[in-house]
């Protein structure tokens, strides 16, 4: 099993020490997680991920370029058009989708061939961290075969919820946890010591 931690920005440099497989950075400018500045030097192991909601195009090519992401995480409504003009950049496509109690399971069908992977959230004010789980229940009526990221409030108190989803039939296609706000003791700032708590407990379930 993979993990993510996400909205990096104070201590990325910190959190690199302990090898996660992405590290997501936030280029929503209304977002508390907002990106600027230099990008630290990182393990190559380390995905870098770049977040984005409903950005012009050219806008998501020049981020990649310019921070030679990855990854591109988008959290918006961005069309299955959209995706495969962001194929030119090179690098991964991940579609999120956002659940509360249910999910029309088709609108995925038109962005099967233009993403990488999907990432399904929690419904809430914000398009991300919004610091509460959905019904990961949901996951049981999953269609596809193409790997998707489970994220929205995971938190150390999600430990056994989590053990017992990644036991079942539902987290057949889950390729990676994706943490973030729970992990904070400030927007951006990451709690060292409950993500190295949390990594600890995945790593009965990781690949």
């Amino acid at each position: 099993m993979k993990l993510k931690i996400c909205g990096m920005n104070h201590n990325p440099e910190e959190v690199a020490t302990l090898r996660p497989d992405f590290m997501g950075f936030i280029f929503w400018e209304p977002s508390s997680r907002y990106f600027v500045g230099e990008m630290p030097p990182l393990p190559s192991s380390i995905k870098k991920v770049g977040v984005f909601v409903d950005a012009p195009l050219e806008e998501v090519l020049e981020k990649t370029e310019q921070y030679q992401l990855n990854a591109v995480q988008l959290h918006g409504k961005e069309s299955a058009d959209y995706c495969a003009a962001l194929r030119q950049s090179n690098s991964d496509i991940i579609k999120v989708f956002s659940i509360k109690y249910d999910f029309d399971f088709d609108v995925l069908k038109d962005y099967e061939a233009v993403c990488d992977y999907f990432l399904f959230d929690t419904k809430g004010r914000l398009p991300g961290g919004n610091g509460y789980t959905f019904d990961w229940s949901v996951l049981e009526k999953y269609p596809s075969d193409k790997p998707y990221f489970l994220s929205g409030g995971i938190g150390l108190d999600s430990k056994e919820k989590l053990k017992a989803f990644l036991n079942s039939p539902a987290s057949k296609n889950c390729f990676a946890i994706d943490v973030n706000s729970k992990f904070e003791t400030a927007p951006g700032l990451k709690n060292m010591e409950d993500l190295k708590i949390f990594i600890e407990s995945l790593k009965s379930v990781r690949n």
